[in-house]
This record gives C-alpha cells, structure tokens and sequence, in this order.
C-alpha cells in the first residue's frame, strides 16, 4: 500500500479541492478598491444580539459582516468564521453585503408579532464603513425605521454617518433615536496599531459632538478597553474627559471580549506587539472569553465614577473644557 501511495505522489497526484463556503457560491461577487463584496439577498433583517456581547441592545439590523476597520479586537469576526470565510485579514477584506434589506425590515417591521423594540444598526461590522459609500443601504433602512415609527440606535466609528443626518432627524420626530460612537481609548498610537482602518479618537468624537448639536443624543461606547495596554486609570480618564468635551449623553465601558475567531487573531496582534503581555492575558483570560468579574467590576466603576465626576449624564452639571471649541474641533 505505502508503494502505490508513493507512486501517486510520483505522479504528481493533487489533493482534492477544497470546497468553497456556500457564500461564495451564491453571491454575486464585486470588488471595489481591492474589497470583496459578496452581495446576498437578505433572508431576515431584525436579529436577537447574543447576551455574551455584553451590548446594551437587543435586537440588531447590520447590513454588512465584516468590517473594513480591520479592529483586531472585533468580536463579529467569529460571523466570517462561522459561515466559512477567513476571521482573520479576510474580514477586513470580504465584506457581506445585505441587499434588499430595507425591504425585508419593513415586512418584519409590520408583523403583528413584532413588539415595536429598539434596535441597534451595525452590531455585525461598521453600517457606515466605506463600502456603504458605494452600495447606500442605510437611508432606505433610516426610513423603514421612521415609517414604522420604531426606535434605534446607530453604532459607528465612521463620519459618514453625517451624510446621514436629515434622515435622523425626521426619524427622531416620531420615535427615539440615538446614536453611540465607538470609543475604547483616545491614544491614536494604539488606535494605528489594533484598528488602523477606524477614523482616528478625536475624528469620532467630534461625530459625538455634531450629532449632539443636531438633537441626536449620542453617547460613547468604550469598547473595547485592552486590558494591561488601555486600562491604566490615566487612559480611563483620558478617555471619559474627551467624551465629556464632546458633549457624550453616556460613557458605557465595554471590557475585550475574546471569542473564537477573534481569540486566535488578537492574540497574534498581541505576540506581535506586545509579546511580554501573553502570559498575562492567559491568567486573565483562561480559556474562556471574558476576563475575570472582579477586573470587569474594578473597571466598570473606575468609569462610573470618571461619568459623574465629568457630569457625563447629567446636562446641569456637564464639565466643560478649558480649550476654546475652535481647537477642540479641528480634524485629526
């Protein structure tokens, strides 16, 4: 048996071929600017948010999967994975577009099962990401929401969301309407590093501050904080006070999460540029992926406490910065 298998390899035998993800078979495939899209009809629109997430919502509405900020840390990369595509650079590069999304919300939207829930947009890869610039999902899916009547929330790191503001303001004439910009830390040598595609701290908190003045209330999103590299009280604090500058209605922390998918790839960022810290997340982390409840306890009331000393919340008592608004506002 071992000579008839060697006189295969001798003939140049070929493994069998691997199977492509049944996503690349069905999609219509594009490419823009050297980003894959597979465009997939959308089979459903509104999703429960898995409790592990630890996000503040729900339900969500994400007409995208993947995500061009390439953040190491982002737990949707177990969704590229999950439906056979790379979790690791692929999902910076393959991003699966939801067509006719609009139209199957608004269906759902009007099923007498459907509770009239807040939902949030983008909890599976940025709904203002560059791609949206081509395929313009978000202001039909805006109006869908409006006609229903239905609250939400918008989750971005992305200034395109402004493109968007009109929309949001005739929406927030017949039901609830926020808005939270993603935050972890405001230190943009990090930010170069673990999300090098995101607009930089001070570009998405000068969002914060537009979509405030504009009546959209819009908090920060301190997701995620690194433990050991943006945890320290000093970059908290940064942190907080920036998005108290702002004009942030909440500052909500959100601890690393390392699912399966994103796991394996933070963790190479890690070894890569922070090798000494491997040992260290282990303890943390074990196997699972949260950290340990009392450091997600420890840092949740650091935070607490930044909130009301700044009077993040509290609209009589918000602190006010010492620069004037014409620095505080230039673009990064």
């Amino acid at each position: 048996m071992r000579a008839v298998q060697e006189s295969l390899l001798d003939a140049g035998s070929a493994p069998p071929p691997v199977e492509r993800p049944r996503i690349e078979r069905q999609a219509v495939t594009r490419t823009f600017d050297g980003v894959t899209c597979h465009e997939v009809a959308a089979r459903t629109a509104v999703e429960r948010v898995p409790e592990a997430a630890e996000l503040p919502y729900r339900w969500s509405v994400s007409p995208y999967r993947g995500c061009e900020g390439a953040c190491a840390y982002c737990a949707a990369r177990r969704d590229h994975r999950r439906i056979g595509l790379d979790a690791g650079a692929g999902f910076a590069s393959t991003i699966v577009v939801k067509t006719g999304l609009a139209d199957r919300l608004r269906r759902e939207l009007a099923s007498p099962r459907w509770e009239a829930e807040p939902v949030v947009l983008g909890a599976a890869g940025d709904c203002y990401q560059p791609v949206e610039e081509v395929y313009r999902l978000m202001p039909p899916i805006l109006r869908a929401l409006a006609d229903a009547g239905n609250p939400f929330t918008v989750m971005t790191k992305s200034p395109l969301v402004l493109r968007d503001l009109d929309l949001l303001r005739e929406a927030a004439k017949v039901a609830p309407v926020r808005a939270a910009v993603s935050v972890g830390f405001v230190d943009d040598r990090v930010r170069r590093s673990v999300e090098p595609g995101a607009a930089t701290p001070q570009r998405r908190l000068e969002v914060c501050a537009a979509l405030n003045e504009a009546g959209i209330p819009c908090g920060v999103l301190m997701a995620p904080i690194l433990p050991l590299i943006t945890d320290s009280l000093d970059h908290l604090r940064s942190t907080v006070r920036r998005a108290a500058e702002a004009g942030a209605v909440s500052v909500t922390p959100i601890v690393l999460r390392l699912p399966s998918g994103t796991r394996e790839w933070y963790l190479s960022w890690l070894e890569r540029e922070h090798p000494g810290l491997l040992p260290r997340y282990q303890a943390l982390y074990g196997r699972g992926s949260t950290v340990e409840a009392d450091y997600w306890e420890r840092i949740a009331a650091q935070v607490r406490g930044l909130a009301e000393a700044y009077g993040i919340g509290r609209g009589d008592r918000r602190w006010r910065r010492r620069r004037s608004p014409a620095r505080q506002l230039t673009l990064a």
